[in-house]
């Protein structure tokens, strides 16, 4: 099978992060299976879900790891001209949910992998497929830990996200947080015998704002980046139940997205301690006044060195001189962080097509992913790596 059977068999899976991609993984072992490649399935706690490792060559060798995740965002709500669980070939673009983000660089893979099965590599190529990579890069920490107590290590890996086939040395790490603002409840005619916590809410996206305007001015830069600072950003706030009531309690969801040279702790411990200052301050009003900041996701940035053996290796197969910097994040710093494994990003398609309706790649991209991977089998089966 080439690559675009098999994106038009993943694209039908609908892998919503939301819903399982059992199916999806079901599949992949199967097809795999079919050409004598086994597989090692990795479940969530509760089931629901699965990670997939395989190795094609000899046991045992470092090798190089091609890394995706199997999970899309929804379409709720938006207005999709084409079936998004469906591929639709057009004018030399291939439509569907994942398409771009990033089932086209998994289905690249799986044909590299497929053809790999035929020959005799003298260095292995692994396939490592993970979920919950939309909301966080959740599921793939399990595929970590695997790797990490693993008694040799993949020497490359590539993150296949979409960079229009760029060789992606960087991007952002990420702190996702909540910061519960605690007031206390009122009749809303004897408002200031209350304390509103939207009012406390209010102040502490204030003191966000002032961060962010300190880190604008004062902050490190990274001009490989088209942000070339450190981000921070408020998503959601919920509060209020009618508009006759002070609400006691009031909920804020915001991230820190910071470039290598910040230290997003630190950002973070900075941003704890303006909170306790604005809750001190309502204090006087109601003594149980408090912002509690709990953080429910984090990953680190990657920041592989351009001059690196791992880098140049990459840009080799696909002929570049130049490396870029991503916006997005990927599984890309856990592995370099937590597993040692150089790691580069670089896939077929674009991320301004990904997360919209009517979500593409080019067929031209696919072709030229499919190059590459071929190239990288080649020399695995050359023995270089």
């Amino acid at each position: 099978m080439d690559s675009i059977e098999i994106l038009e068999r993943l694209i039908a899976f609908p892998t919503v992060s939301r819903d399982s991609n059992l199916d999806l993984i079901s599949y992949v072992a199967g097809l795999l299976e079919a050409h004598g490649i086994a597989s090692q399935i990795i479940h969530s706690e509760d089931g629901h879900k699965a990670n997939l490792f395989a190795t094609i060559g000899p046991a045992g060798g470092a090798g190089v790891m091609l890394s995706g995740h199997t999970d899309v965002v929804p379409v709720d709500g938006q207005d999709w001209t084409l079936p998004p669980f469906e591929m639709t070939a057009r004018d030399g673009k291939l439509y569907g949910r994942g398409a771009a983000d990033m089932k086209g660089f998994v289905a690249s893979a799986l044909a590299a992998a497929l053809k790999a099965a035929k020959m005799e590599l003298k260095t292995p190529l692994h396939l490592a497929l993970s979920y919950d990579e939309e909301i966080g890069c959740i599921g793939v920490r399990s595929l970590v830990e695997m790797l990490r107590a693993a008694p040799q290590k993949p020497a490359l890996c590539i993150v296949g996200e979409p960079t229009a086939m760029q060789v992606a040395t960087g991007h952002k790490g990420k702190i996702g947080a909540h910061a519960i603002c605690r007031g206390r409840e009122g009749h809303s005619a004897l408002a200031p015998l209350a304390l509103n916590a939207i009012h406390l809410g209010c102040d502490f996206v204030a003191a966000l704002r002032k961060e962010q305007e300190r880190l604008t001015r004062d902050g490190a830069r990274d001009g490989d980046y088209d942000i070339p600072y450190t981000t921070v950003h408020v998503g959601r706030m919920n509060a209020g139940v009618a508009l006759n009531i002070v609400p006691n309690l009031c909920r804020i969801d915001f991230e820190i997205r910071n470039i290598a040279a910040d230290n997003a702790e630190a950002i973070l411990e900075r941003i704890r301690k303006e909170a306790a200052r604005i809750a001190s301050e309502a204090s006087s009003i109601a003594p149980e006044a408090a912002i509690d900041i709990e953080v429910f996701n984090t990953y680190p940035g990657l920041d592989t060195p351009t001059n690196s053996e791992a880098v140049a290796f990459v840009k080799s197969l696909i002929g570049a001189n130049g490396t870029i910097k991503v916006a997005f994040g990927t599984e890309g710093g856990l592995f370099s962080r937590d597993v040692g494994t150089p790691t580069v990003v670089c896939g077929p398609g674009s991320m301004a097509q990904g997360h919209k309706p009517d979500e593409f790649v080019g067929v031209e991209q696919m072709r030229r992913c499919d190059d590459m991977l071929d190239k990288l089998v080649e020399r695995l089966a050359a023995g270089i790596a």
